[in-house]
């Protein structure tokens, strides 16, 4: 490290001395010595708080419901993260289950599948799927299975399976699926909140 000289020393306290006098004389020391506000816990009748699940941010929402029936979702104004403000995923909450007070009619409830060459799609089970989800994964694996790399290092991977996550995974799903991943051997695991 070189020394420096006493010139520098001075500029550089110059400087110092400089920014922390605009810093305090622009009211920046009262926003920081400012006490934090706590939030309280009390919610309005028939809303429950809830955390988004569509990224890391953890807004706070509020979900009102009568009965089984969502009737909406909006910020959580006391939230200490978002202050009741939501982005547009968020605000679009609400419409995964119902649109203008209905069932959204285009939220698929059943397992639709398109057998390769067809022009339709057929209703299938939950079971069906499922079971059909792992025995192509199971194949795929064993078809692409790589014990050692070019140089005879043991690797024990598939580089022929890949897993793209949803944003509305929270840390306890993607962690247990990045699991199941590395179980299987797979290298390519990737979000759709970070694409």
């Amino acid at each position: 490290m070189e020394a420096i000289s006493r010139r520098e020393f001075f500029k550089i306290g110059g400087g110092v001395t400089a920014g922390a006098l605009v810093f305090s004389t622009s009211g920046f020391e009262k926003v920081l010595a400012a006490p934090l506000k706590s939030f309280s816990l009390k919610k309005r009748i028939g809303e429950k708080t809830s955390i988004c699940a569509y990224c890391a941010a953890g807004c706070g929402i509020l979900v009102a419901t009568e009965g089984n029936n969502l009737i909406s979702i909006e910020g959580y104004p006391e939230h200490p993260i978002n202050r009741g403000g939501l982005c547009s995923k968020a605000q679009s909450l609400y419409q995964l289950r119902t649109v203008n007070g209905q069932l959204n009619p285009r939220r698929l409830t059943k397992v639709l599948y398109r057998a390769p060459n067809s022009d339709r799609w057929d209703e299938k089970s939950w079971e069906w799927a499922l079971g059909e989800i792992a025995k192509r994964i199971k194949k795929t694996r064993d078809d692409s299975w790589i014990e050692k790399d070019k140089d005879g290092n043991l690797v024990n991977r598939t580089e022929a399976v890949a897993q793209l996550g949803g944003s509305a995974h929270d840390n306890e799903e993607c962690y247990l699926i990045t699991k199941m991943n590395r179980a299987l051997g797979m290298v390519y695991t990737e979000t759709q909140a970070r694409i």
